[in-house]
């Protein structure tokens, strides 16, 4: 190969080099830009959410459980399941309404057996009540971005009052959805045997923890 040809290639080589460099460059700043554009501005003041109507954003949300299992370690499952609704205004937190529905053959413990035999007729016969409601009865605010929800929680045919403790974690338009956007997190104690799930109980402990982390899209315009 003779000394011009190889020295044009060198040259076509650098510009090439540079050209992916720059691309890369640029790409990484379009990156930049779009998650600046792209990141809601959350608003955690929960007196500034506007009043309205919201639905459960099941693709961002996740509702858990705890038990603590002969005092080595909580065993944790989920309900991949559910849906929920919040309406009201913030100007009069009584008035809020919650509601959220649980489908129990929705269990998830990782463990297809287990499964079954949760859902099964001795703890939480699904085939009989397949779902579980909460509808709730009350608001009371516990600080600019806390409160206390009261309601009935209805679980294997029986109900029976619950509280959950719920943390506002801010609103905002998202670009992505297209719609406003509320974000909470919560969680709750039951006492398993007041919904006559008392399989083993005084071996495993009654207390069963729920932990829901959620968002809530309003429904219609933004």
């Amino acid at each position: 190969m003779d000394r011009t040809r190889s020295s044009r290639l060198r040259f076509q080589g650098s510009r090439i080099g540079a050209a992916l460099a720059f691309g890369a460059l640029a790409l990484t700043g379009c990156n930049s830009l779009a998650a600046a554009l792209l990141t809601p501005a959350l608003d955690r003041e929960a007196a500034t959410l506007r009043p309205g109507d919201f639905r459960l954003d099941t693709a961002h949300a996740a509702l858990l459980f705890r038990i603590n299992h002969l005092g080595f370690a909580d065993y944790v499952g989920r309900f991949d399941r559910f849906e929920a609704s919040l309406s009201g205004d913030p100007a009069d937190p009584g008035s809020a309404e919650v509601e959220a529905i649980i489908d129990i053959a929705s269990l998830n413990v990782a463990n297809r057996d287990f499964e079954a035999q949760l859902t099964g007729r001795d703890w939480l016969d699904a085939a009989n009540h397949p779902q579980a409601i909460f509808r709730s009865r009350s608001v009371r605010l516990t600080g600019p971005a806390s409160a206390e929800v009261a309601g009935d929680l209805t679980l294997r045919g029986r109900t029976r009052p619950i509280t959950l403790d719920v943390r506002f974690n801010g609103s905002a338009y998202d670009r992505l959805r297209g719609a406003d956007v509320a974000g909470f997190s919560a969680s709750a104690e039951i006492n398993r045997s007041e919904f006559g799930i008392d399989r083993y109980s005084g071996l495993i402990t009654d207390i069963v923890r729920f932990e829901i982390e959620a968002e809530f899209i309003r429904n219609g315009p933004g």
